[in-house]
């Protein structure tokens, strides 16, 4: 399982330019990267607003949805157009339209509404970059996940930066709170 943090809501704050350059960068991996990650047996999922995506976006992130629906062998979760937050927002509407009653809800319901319904919160959450932040990255997922920073940044995040933050991660143990 592995989860990537592609375009966050908070993203279509910057300029026009960047927006666009961000756009064409995802259009040219799903042209160039679908046919690979089905080889693969990757199954790609989408966790965000798709429906705020412009259509011609919606319609290849969907094609590459469906072309790799059947990968039993990575789950790539794909954020884009995501915030923690709004995932949160969006599940409480959820359970509200369901009608639920406040004590029907508890920790089991609520999860059942996030985009990663069905899939394991995450083990680790790795950050490059240098920031010390989830930056609303998988905030409800990520409670007892372990944490790992790095200064490197993400296109130079290689092999060997990965391999580091996977020994340092089997070297700690986990409470989970206890």
């Amino acid at each position: 399982m592995l989860s990537l943090y592609a375009f966050s809501r908070e993203n279509w704050a910057r300029s026009d330019d960047e927006v666009g350059g961000l756009f064409f960068l995802l259009e040219k991996v799903i042209r160039n990267e679908t046919d690979e990650l089905k080889a693969q047996g990757a199954r790609v999922r989408l966790l965000g607003r798709m429906d705020e995506l412009p259509p011609e976006t919606r319609m290849s992130i969907q094609q590459a949805l469906d072309a790799t629906a059947g990968g039993r062998r990575l789950q790539l979760n794909i954020a884009f157009n995501y915030s923690g937050r709004t995932e949160l927002v969006d599940a409480a509407r959820k359970l509200v339209a369901r009608g639920l009653r406040p004590d029907d809800i508890d920790e089991d319901v609520l999860s059942e509404s996030l985009y990663t319904t069905g899939l394991p919160d995450p083990d680790m959450v790795i950050r490059t970059g240098g920031d010390q932040r989830l930056s609303n990255f998988l905030i409800w997922q990520a409670a007892y996940a372990e944490m790992y920073f790095c200064p490197i940044l993400w296109p130079d995040f290689g092999p060997a930066a990965l391999d580091e933050a996977i020994i340092e991660f089997a070297g700690r143990q986990r409470r989970f709170g206890r």
